[in-house]
């Protein structure tokens, strides 16, 4: 009998992102011979998901649903890379057993924003400290009292330069908790904080599908996925190996595809469509006029201005475009309102200023949005 894999990662969040992402990269390395290990997800909210991770040794369903390359899917994928489940509030001491195991190589999170925020109660000698940063600068310092290898860091929240926020919140921490320096120089230089930019629609599913009344932890994802991490200059990333994962020099490239493409084309269907009737991103792809709209948004308007100086940009059009139809996502366009404004200005009026800048003239349907006044 094969001896199960190691250990290898401590997962902070066991929500239906990572175990529909992450945890789904690291299954299919394994399945694919890289042996880059298992995960040990820690929990740090109340609720059932730890004990239901831990009922489920054998792994549990992810249903994979949209349009790859023009082909409907819908299938049921298996995913066993989580080994076991701890409890935060309860399993501390478990938790730091494994921050000080030989095995562990790789520290991933998924918090909102909001989650690295610290707090006025954080004390690093808690069991277990209150914010997301503490918890895991007092990870960091058992495995540096231990005197193990420094780890790759992994942070999947979802702004711009991830890591590095993480680790100045990180290294305030010790130094105001009076941590010696060399574990604040073992932070800074031999820990590798890997900025990364994620991007993979994940949803509840449906009620009425069959595994949804006996499977609690079922999730909906679409084929498309994107992790991109960016290289620190000087360190080499030992992380596991597929396709949909990208090592490159410089993540900005890609974050600025995502919001002015796959974003960009969101908020301005709400500009456009969200006051006449239209309540789902799959209404508007399902009628052909306002369809064509986004499409020429996308295509004619907002790929020219991407086109010279980001790589992929044809192809990552196709994949939004298939993303849009997606036949099984009910995507609101309330939802995408939220803070619209605040989104034109980001995702919108860049694109409509370099579209003057190389044509002389503004875009015309994307003047549309700014012009309509949903955006005020």
């Amino acid at each position: 009998m094969t001896s199960p894999l190691p250990e290898t990662v401590l997962q902070f969040g066991g929500g239906r992102f990572l175990r529909s992402f992450v945890d789904r990269f690291i299954h299919d390395a394994n399945e694919a011979g890289q042996a880059f290990g298992r995960v040990v997800v820690v929990q740090s909210t109340p609720g059932a998901r730890a004990a239901s991770l831990n009922s489920r040794p054998d792994g549990y369903p992810l249903l994979v649903r949209g349009i790859e390359n023009g082909v409907v899917v819908d299938r049921v994928d298996r995913i066993a890379s989580v080994s076991r489940a701890l409890e935060a509030a309860t399993q501390w001491d478990a938790v730091l057993e494994v921050a000080r195991s030989p095995a562990l190589k790789l520290i991933v999170s998924n918090t909102t924003e909001a989650g690295y925020a610290l707090s006025h109660n954080d004390a690093l000698d808690a069991a277990p400290p209150t914010s997301f940063p503490a918890k895991l600068t007092r990870v960091l310092w058992e495995r540096f009292r231990a005197q193990q290898a420094a780890p790759m860091i992994l942070p999947c929240e979802l702004f711009e330069r991830n890591a590095e926020r993480l680790r100045e919140l990180v290294t305030r921490l010790a130094k105001q908790s009076s941590q010696p320096a060399a574990f604040i120089d073992w932070l800074e230089r031999d820990c590798v904080w890997l900025n990364n930019l994620v991007d993979c629609i994940v949803t509840a599913p449906p009620p009425d599908h069959p595994l949804a009344a006996t499977e609690p932890l079922l999730n909906v994802r679409e084929p498309f996925a994107l992790l991109a991490v960016e290289r620190p200059a000087g360190k080499s990333v030992a992380l596991f190996e597929h396709p949909d994962v990208h090592l490159v020099d410089d993540v900005g490239p890609y974050h600025l595809r995502k919001v002015r493409m796959l974003n960009g084309s969101h908020t301005a269907m709400v500009a456009k469509f969200f006051t006449h009737g239209f309540e789902t991103v799959q209404q508007v792809m399902a009628d052909a006029t306002a369809s064509r709209w986004v499409r020429d948004v996308l295509f004619e308007e907002i790929v020219p201005t991407l086109a010279y100086r980001v790589d992929g940009v044809a192809l990552f059009a196709d994949q939004t475009w298939d993303r849009f139809r997606n036949p099984f996502l009910n995507h609101r366009l309330a939802d995408i309102a939220v803070h619209h404004g605040d989104k034109v200005r980001i995702r919108i009026v860049p694109t409509i200023e370099e579209y003057e800048d190389l044509f002389g003239k503004p875009p015309r349907r994307l003047a549309e949005v700014l012009e309509s006044g949903v955006h005020s």
